[in-house]
């Protein structure tokens, strides 16, 4: 019996039959003509731009600048497709560098089917896999065993902790977090404990030490953290000449993907390998470098052309995803930043709808507003997923989850959990369910240790088993045996029982807001979490102080049979089944803009945009951090396809204050000829209602005679955005003072100024 398979159905087969008969039945073919065939290459789908990226000459360095949704991943995959099929490049001498999973798990997918057959074991995958897999192949030369361990983050955390603790280092005074975060940013430096100079520093001289000991310690026990997979395999070619030379030798070219997101370690790995004998080609945008908090260094994109001569740029900017108007508004924000590699994106799919731009009272009426345009969308027919809501903090997410709550609409924290969700949120609603409700066995058990205080588990199985034989609440059974307990144990017990009765009697009179703020700080939860330095600088505080905010603004429905306090715990724990977070249900997506990166969205509301929250407050006074800040709104306006708003708030809580707000500078830098500006209808600038401006309270009143109010926002032709602070004179001599967000305070005749009222 003759059996003929295709090309075609052999591949078929091939991936449904198990791997040992496949191997026995098919290996003849397998690696004469499978392995051996090519695919030809198509080039019909590329554009002139990306056709000459994919085929430029396999003897040339390349760099190329590719804007948002221009297509760079197909660039990418194809230009590895043209150097297999075309030039005869086997895989093998291809190392292409990914800066996630996904991404390298895509890549490898992708060309299969380009290539019509499996890559096998190419050299493809993130930055800390490639450097895993070259350690464990060549363990004894960087003096690891075969067998070394790799930490992860908990991992590193625990063993410094100990370093800390058999070290006599005070935790309270050098937060583990913190001093976590400064081993790894050296670390990405390429940084040594022994390098470092403290100076009179302490808080770095003690952290150089624990670093030191830390090393040891992994050094000892042959152990390697993410960060140090980098190091060590930098480490390991630079010191071994022959095996630099193999590797060098063994790969003809060098393909990196983001390359403007690389940090010190990974530019210098990089360099390592090229020489005048291989090639690299590189893709990626400085407009969309917005990782300088985690080590990127967005001058590593700047100075490929000085470090790999020569190299031919080839800029991308065709976008495939925006209108022109998102482009054209996007475009003219990023050239405010001085220091880039310039380019313009542009389409051919028209102009689209112009931007809308929102001035909403408050970030409540922002959220209400948002969701209200999107609860429209949907009665006339459009996905609630096709919608995402950007924000710059993760507290933010707050008030849009309770105005789709209040909706009964589906949505989904991308990247993040819900508010109400989060650990330090769950922790402080576990108080206040408790000073609420003392039969409440959950919250007890959630708190009765947190912030630890002396009670082990020994003593809270005493206290379920009694809870269980007296059918008694936990809580009341802990009134019960505390003094049946060991001292110790009995005296921490004691205590946390009349904390919670002091927490009671102290707060059973205080408005919502300032009882669980209170609460928070005689649980001593918010010096938890103030001390808890991770590298999301201080977001779990923050996200606490956006608790009491949100307590401050719940309206309670007098007609509910709940009190007050009890209304706000059902608040929080309503909708928490997290059915609507499944990925596959067609909800709203809720993001920050960092975790909105490489994602595309029909329609993208771009929230918060005020000075000092975006821009940040820290950024303000550091030209380079500015910078990022505004390639965020950058890179968060150009996730959006079809339609883009943007939105601010005149009066926002932050912090468990209430701030007097002034309109992002990034919104001066659009021009209006792409701008729709709506504003609250709602808005009126002669009450007298209290405002907070910049942390001082302000009264909004009427100036006699006058259009404008102290309190107002204005727009001046040259100034930009500012806020009225103060008047003098009367008729043409009339003078306001004026807070701009960039010029600063100024005194302006107000029949010369031209104010407009924002």
């Amino acid at each position: 019996m003759i059996i003929i398979y295709s090309l075609t159905s052999l591949r078929r087969y091939r991936r449904i039959i198990p791997n040992d008969i496949a191997a026995h039945l098919f290996k003849p073919l397998i690696n004469r003509d499978l392995c051996n065939m090519n695919a030809p290459v198509s080039l019909d789908d590329l554009n002139q731009e990306q056709r000459l990226s994919v085929t430029l000459d396999d003897n040339m360095n390349a760099l190329i600048l590719a804007g948002a949704g221009s297509g760079k991943t197909r660039v990418l995959i194809h230009r590895i497709h043209y150097l297999v099929s075309e030039k005869n490049y086997h895989l093998d001498s291809i190392l292409a560098v990914t800066f996630t999973n996904k991404a390298a798990n895509e890549m490898r997918e992708r060309l299969g089917d380009l290539l019509l057959r499996p890559i096998g074991r190419m050299w493809v995958g993130t930055f800390h896999s490639l450097a895993h897999r070259l350690l464990r192949a060549h363990a004894t030369e960087a003096n690891l065993s075969p067998t070394f361990q790799i930490l992860d983050q908990q991992d590193q955390y625990r063993i410094i902790k100990r370093l800390m603790k058999e070290n006599g280092i005070d935790e309270a005074k050098f937060p583990i977090r913190k001093v976590q975060w400064f081993i790894n940013q050296q670390k990405d430096e390429g940084i040594k404990p022994i390098d470092i100079d403290a100076g009179y520093n302490f808080f770095i001289k003690q952290s150089a030490k624990v670093f030191a000991l830390y090393e040891t310690h992994c050094q000892v026990n042959d152990l390697v953290d993410f960060a140090g997979l980098l190091v060590k395999s930098h480490e390991l070619l630079k010191n071994n000449a022959s095996l630099l030379e193999h590797y060098q030798r063994q790969f003809k070219h060098i393909l990196v993907d983001e390359f403007q997101d690389t940090n010190t370690v990974q530019y210098q790995w990089i360099k390592l390998l090229r020489t005048e004998n291989n090639h690299i080609f590189c893709v990626g945008d400085d407009d969309q470098s917005i990782y300088g908090w985690r080590g990127a260094k967005i001058e590593n994109i700047q100075k490929i052309e000085q470090d790999f001569q020569p190299i031919k740029v080839i800029k991308l900017e065709q976008n495939y995803r925006s209108t022109g108007n998102i482009l054209s508004a996007s475009n003219a924000l990023i050239t405010n930043n001085q220091n880039r590699l310039e380019k313009s994106l542009w389409t051919e799919s028209g102009d689209g709808d112009l931007i809308d731009v929102y001035n909403a009272r408050t970030e409540t009426e922002e959220a209400q507003h948002v969701v209200g345009v999107i609860n429209d969308a949907f009665n006339q027919g459009q996905n609630l997923g096709e919608s995402a809501i950007l924000y710059r903090s993760n507290a933010q997410s707050r008030v849009f989850e309770e105005a789709l709550i209040k909706r009964h609409i589906d949505y989904r924290i991308y990247g993040g959990l819900r508010f109400f969700e989060r650990a330090e949120i769950k922790d402080a609603m576990g108080y206040v369910r408790l000073v609420e409700n003392q039969n409440d066995n959950i919250a007890f058990e959630r708190i009765v240790n947190f912030p630890a205080r002396g009670i082990g588990l020994a003593t809270v199985e005493k206290i379920r088993a009694y809870s269980v034989e007296n059918q008694s609440s936990l809580f009341q059974s802990s009134i019960a045996i505390v003094d049946t307990l060991p001292t110790r144990a009995a005296n921490a017990l004691k205590s946390f029982i009349e904390m919670i009765g002091s927490i009671d009697d102290d707060t059973k009179h205080l408005i919502l807001s300032e009882k669980i703020d209170g609460i928070l700080v005689k649980s001593s939860l918010m010096d938890h979490y103030a001390n808890d330095k991770t590298d999301k600088a201080g977001s779990k505080k923050e996200n606490l102080d956006e608790l009491v905010s949100a307590a401050g603004q719940y309206t309670h429905d007098e007609e509910n049979e709940m009190s007050e306090t009890q209304g706000f715990i059902a608040l929080a724990t309503l909708d928490t089944s997290g059915e609507s977070n499944q990925q596959n249900r067609d909800c709203v997506q809720l993001m920050t803009i960092h975790s909105a990166k490489g994602l595309e969205f029909p329609r993208v509301f771009l929230v918060g945009m005020e000075e000092d929250l975006f821009p940040s407050r820290q950024s303000k006074d550091e030209p380079h951090l500015l910078d990022e800040e505004r390639r965020l709104c950058y890179v968060g306006m150009t996730r959006a396809m079809k339609k883009l708003h943007l939105y601010y708030a005149d009066k926002r809580f932050l912090h468990g204050q209430s701030f007097y707000s002034m309109p992002s500078r990034f919104l001066e830098e659009i021009p209006d000829a792409f701008l729709n500006h709506f504003k609250s209808p709602h808005k009126d600038y002669s009450d007298s209602a209290s405002r907070e401006s910049f942390g001082k309270r302000q009264t909004i009143v009427a100036i006699s005679s006058s259009p404008y109010s102290i309190g107002q926002t204005v727009k001046h032709a040259k100034f930009g955005f500012g806020t009225i602070l103060n008047y003098e004179g009367s008729g043409d001599a009339a003078r306001v003072q004026v807070k701009f967000s960039k010029a600063g305070t100024k005194w302006l005749i107000t029949s010369y100024a031209n104010l407009e009222i924002a």
